[in-house]
């Protein structure tokens, strides 16, 4: 038995040093010293030996198993360095290499001009309010002096939801909830910005969804002239010192008088060109004094106190600010077009 377990060491090293990997060095294993190897059969056939016999054999079968066993180990972190080291030669890294720059996001350009204009009118001393754009068509038209059946309502009947509700038409019902929650105190000096929805053409210079910032001021003595000054202000912080404006008189059902807003062009100075069709203006917002009526149904005396509206297109301002031609840019994710705003 002595001999056959010398002659099992001796295959069982030559086997081992063959072994070509971790998987066929786990096999000879098994194979020699696993529950059904040899070693552990020639252990079970123990009881058949004498006395003398058995610590003999018993020392042997020992010595046996340390020596494939001993082999098994070395040959088992020999193989797992060489995985390890030829992963290591895989995913070297050349640390000489100059580094890849990460690429920075952007303020999207409408967000930038909301958030300036904002600056803007919060430097005069207003603040920022804001409402549902779900709302409810007593504020969106009643309340803003625009009853039922009205043909004002024509540009601005959109997207309805339910016969009362629709989505907004203007950020103007914002104010006419800032008035009702103020119940008559004053003074009121906001601005609302945010979305809007009108049934418009999708087209270079309009979309059925656009962002608009309205401003409403109310107090006692408020006249015409704070309401040139203040957009007088307002246009020169926004599009330089230079920037002048002129107001024309025009109509809106919650204003009157009422006024459209023009900037001298940016393009040409005043001079006239292509841009701003010869005329040397461009068009910003609408404007006026707030309604009597629209003053008296949210709470206030119109004989006491009186204030000015106004309402800018976002797009608008920014198409002015950054010489911009299609309003759909502003609205179709084109990085080409955004990556131009990484540092403005």
């Amino acid at each position: 038995m002595k001999e056959r377990l010398m002659q099992l060491q001796q295959e069982a090293l030559l086997e081992l040093e063959q072994a070509a990997g971790l998987e066929q060095l786990n096999e000879l294993r098994v194979k020699y010293l696993g529950k059904k190897g040899p070693i552990t059969e020639v252990l079970r056939g123990m009881g058949a030996l004498s006395a003398e016999e058995r610590p003999v054999i018993g020392q042997v079968v020992n010595d046996v198993r340390a020596a494939i066993e001993t082999v098994i180990e070395a040959k088992t972190a020999a193989f797992r360095q060489a995985e390890t080291d030829s992963k290591l030669r895989l995913e070297t890294i050349d640390v000489t290499l100059p580094g890849r720059p990460q690429a920075h996001g952007a303020v999207h350009p409408l967000s930038k001009v909301i958030e300036d204009i904002e600056d803007i009118f919060v430097g005069m001393g207003y603040t920022v309010e804001e409402g549902p754009e779900v709302e409810r068509d007593y504020y969106n038209f009643e309340a803003l002096n625009l009853p039922q059946n009205h043909p004002a309502r024509d540009m601005q009947d959109s997207f309805y939801i339910t016969e009362e509700l629709l989505m907004r038409t203007h950020t103007s019902p914002v104010q006419v909830r800032t008035m009702e929650r103020m119940k008559g105190a004053v003074p009121v000096k906001i601005i609302c910005p945010g979305k809007v929805f009108r049934r418009d053409d999708d087209d270079a210079t309009h979309s059925h969804m656009f962002t608009q910032i309205e401003g409403l001021v109310i107090d006692k003595g408020i006249r015409m002239s704070d309401l040139k000054g203040t957009l007088l202000q307002f246009v020169q912080e926004m599009f330089g010192k230079q920037t002048q404006i002129r107001l024309r008189p025009s109509f809106f059902p919650f204003t009157e008088p009422s006024a459209e807003v023009d900037v001298t062009c940016s393009n040409c100075g005043g001079s006239g060109c292509r841009v701003c069709k010869q005329t040397g203006w461009l068009e910003i917002l609408g404007s006026g004094m707030v309604h009597p009526r629209v003053l008296e149904m949210a709470g206030y005396d119109p004989n006491v106190y009186s204030g000015f509206a106004f309402g800018m297109g976002v797009e608008r301002i920014a198409m002015l600010k950054y010489d911009i031609d299609d309003i759909r840019h502003f609205y179709t994710n084109d990085l080409r077009f955004l990556q131009q705003f990484v540092r403005v």
